[in-house]
């Protein structure tokens, strides 16, 4: 759970500011998302099957990119 102290004299801006990157920070949105919808295990497990590809694809153009 994400919170923010704020201080003394501190805008309501500011640390609503950091309150947001903090959330940001700590993928709080994107759990909540992740969980939102039920995907069948078939459905995950090509989920998961392609992000591994698209890692590994990521990885390979960026050690190409290191060799020249």
């Amino acid at each position: 759970m994400a919170f923010v102290v704020v201080e003394e004299g501190e805008s309501l801006e500011s640390a609503l500011k950091r309150f947001k990157r903090r959330v940001q920070q700590e993928a709080i949105i994107k759990e909540i998302k992740k969980h939102s919808v039920y995907y069948k295990p078939g459905e995950k497990k090509r989920m998961k099957a392609a992000q591994a590809r698209k890692r590994m694809r990521r990885r390979i153009k960026r050690d190409r990119d290191f060799e020249y």
